[in-house]
């Protein structure tokens, strides 16, 4: 096999998988802060692909100018979701916030069917590519990779360095001991259930540049935020970074020698490998 193939399907990969990192960091928040696991996730990612359609094809709005409308659009709908129905399961078996989260998700799905149709679609953006020696750099997932990461970056700091990110990770360590130091822990669960469904919408917005989604996309993007999370360790933001990048280059090499549908069941195996192997990931500590 010719490497330059080989480090094209690499970097194509890397390049995917820092957008898959937006939407497994807010996963891995919400799981982390609440312990709900929230299965509608994914179908957030499609609401902000779709935020992003509707944007481009009634207003000509470039894809990217539109994350500054996905993001606070999918922030509100987290801070309503989050106030009306999860705070009513938190701290309840898991069971109640899967069968909450998974009629969400029926709901956002046949939504999506019932307003945008079953048909495919994509936002053409940026299209060609720019030589780089033996592989060739496309531009919409370059400039989708930057943009992934700069919000990645802006989150990392905002959870280390912000009043409220530390209040984040003080209820996600302890809820009650962050309760005894005077910290409103409801609020943090709101903001962060917030937060976690922005970066859906901003993983769906970009995705939408370089990917065709339809409404029913959303659990096939859940599954691969899973395996993220299982393989870069839960609760760890920078794991889930490092775990999207092998799951997106997993994912474009088992879609090349393989087939689109079998890289789903490539990286399904992936996720129980490492339930058996290393249930703590690679950057998680085993509980």
């Amino acid at each position: 096999m010719d490497l330059s193939i080989l480090a094209q399907l690499v970097l194509s990969g890397i390049l995917l998988g820092a957008i898959y990192a937006l939407a497994a960091a807010g996963l891995n928040l919400i799981f982390g802060v609440m312990r709900v696991v929230n299965v509608a996730h994914g179908d957030l990612m499609m609401l902000g692909a779709y935020t992003t359609i509707f944007l481009y094809e009634r207003f000509d709005l470039n894809p990217l100018l539109s994350l500054f409308i996905s993001i606070p659009l999918l922030f509100a709908f987290g801070w309503l979701i989050q106030r009306a129905l999860v705070n009513r399961v938190v701290n309840q078996p898991h069971l109640m916030s899967l069968i909450l989260m998974w009629g969400m998700s029926l709901v956002i799905i046949n939504a999506g069917l019932y307003f945008f149709t079953a048909n495919t679609r994509a936002v053409p953006y940026l299209t060609g590519a720019i030589p780089l020696g033996d592989v060739a750099l496309s531009r919409a997932r370059g400039v989708a990779f930057v943009a992934a990461a700069l919000i990645s970056l802006a989150v990392w700091l905002f959870l280390q360095r912000s009043k409220w990110g530390k209040a984040i990770r003080a209820v996600a360590q302890s809820a009650e001991m962050a309760r005894v130091c005077g910290i409103n822990v409801e609020r943090v669960r709101v903001v962060t259930f917030a937060l976690a469904s922005a970066l859906a919408g901003a993983a769906g917005t970009l995705l939408i540049t370089i990917l065709a989604i339809n409404p029913s996309v959303g659990p096939t993007f859940l599954l691969k935020g899973f395996a993220i999370i299982v393989v870069g360790g839960l609760g760890s933001f920078s794991g889930a970074f490092i775990g999207a990048l092998v799951i997106g280059v997993l994912e474009s090499l088992a879609a090349f020698f393989l087939d689109t549908q079998l890289a789903e069941v490539v990286i399904f195996f992936t996720l129980i490998l490492f339930l058996l192997v290393r249930p703590g990931g690679i950057m998680g500590v085993e509980e």
